[in-house]
């Protein structure tokens, strides 16, 4: 990654595609707990295109929650498909966008954004997914039903999937060249279509075993082998909800501090990544803004903030409506 890039900030604040309400905050308390100044402090420019939501359906007594499943899918496809392009814009000007999500159904819009552009340029797309969780569930797999589980099986062209779920919009990815990192919650299917198509589970054992350096190490060169574009997708709980409560979906034995801090330290220094999610941060039940402040702080690190690094100087902050 250079020195200095535009970074593009789309906010996506839904949580259609989660069972917990709350993270359709998200790309706000990332802006509060102060994303583009860590961004400008490291001579970034960047440009905040606010936040794509879907219009609030009229009030009734009815939980959000409890909203139908029909009205979520809804909401959901009618993101990605707007995100999608946003995103293809973003990339064909040769910037890189940072998507605040939101749920982890965002991806379905975002990892398009990128197949479609890559596709275009014949550049190969590699996925990291920094998750405790696969989500390569289809509507036939899962149990929940819950669209934020499933974003990687759809982009993979797993079979299930309505035609509701196809479009222009859409992007498609080789299941071989994602690598999952910090799992720790897979469900059984799941388990059996990741290993059947090839999918990279660098799970917590993995991690324990091998540690992030020589994983990432690895991941890295295979990427750079091929001049391929590394999207990288970061979920909250991959970290250990000791460092980071503010999720819905949390699972014990998560990522550490200094893990979490040394994949996107290592990142950086690769050059390869080129467009980056944001995501699953839930404010509501969040402790004083820790999680939020440490998905800044990994961002950070992601664009270059290093432990001995200097402070750099003010750059323009524009602000799109």
């Amino acid at each position: 990654m250079s020195k200095s890039r535009r970074i593009d900030l789309v906010g996506i604040a839904t949580a259609a595609g989660a069972s917990v309400r709350g993270c359709g905050m998200g790309p706000e308390a990332l802006r509060v707990a102060g994303l583009a100044e860590a961004l400008l402090e490291l001579e970034h420019e960047v440009v905040d295109h606010g936040d794509l939501r879907r219009p609030h359906p009229l009030l009734d007594a009815t939980p959000a929650s409890q909203r139908l499943p029909d009205e979520r899918r809804r909401d959901v496809l009618d993101l990605a498909s707007r995100v999608s392009d946003q995103g293809l814009a973003i990339l064909d000007a040769g910037h890189f966008p940072v998507f605040l999500g939101g749920d982890h159904s965002i991806a379905m819009g975002t990892v398009s954004a990128v197949a479609r552009h890559c596709t275009a340029q014949g550049k190969p797309v590699f996925v990291l997914w920094i998750d405790a969780h696969a989500d390569f569930n289809t509507p036939d797999t899962s149990p929940t039903g819950n669209l934020h589980g499933m974003p990687l099986a759809l982009l993979c062209g797993e079979p299930g999937f309505s035609d509701e779920f196809q479009g222009a919009w859409l992007g498609r990815i080789d299941p071989r060249q994602v690598s999952i990192i910090g799992a720790r919650s897979v469900d059984r299917e799941e388990r059996k279509l990741l290993s059947a198509r090839g999918v990279e589970v660098l799970d917590m054992r993995k991690i324990d075993e091998s540690g992030v350096v020589s994983l990432m190490r690895t991941l890295l060169a295979r990427v750079k082998a091929v001049g391929g574009h590394l999207h990288v997708s970061l979920d909250l709980d991959a970290m250990d909800p000791s460092i980071a409560p503010g999720g819905g979906t949390l699972v014990p034995g998560g990522l550490s501090y200094r893990e979490a801090h040394l994949i996107m330290e290592m990142l950086h220094d690769s050059g390869l990544v080129g467009s980056l999610d944001v995501v699953e941060l839930n404010p509501f039940l969040d402790h004083g803004g820790t999680s939020a402040t440490l998905l800044v702080d990994l961002v950070a690190s992601l664009f270059g903030r290093t432990i001995m690094g200097e402070a750099a100087g003010p750059v323009e902050f524009v602000t799109e409506d």
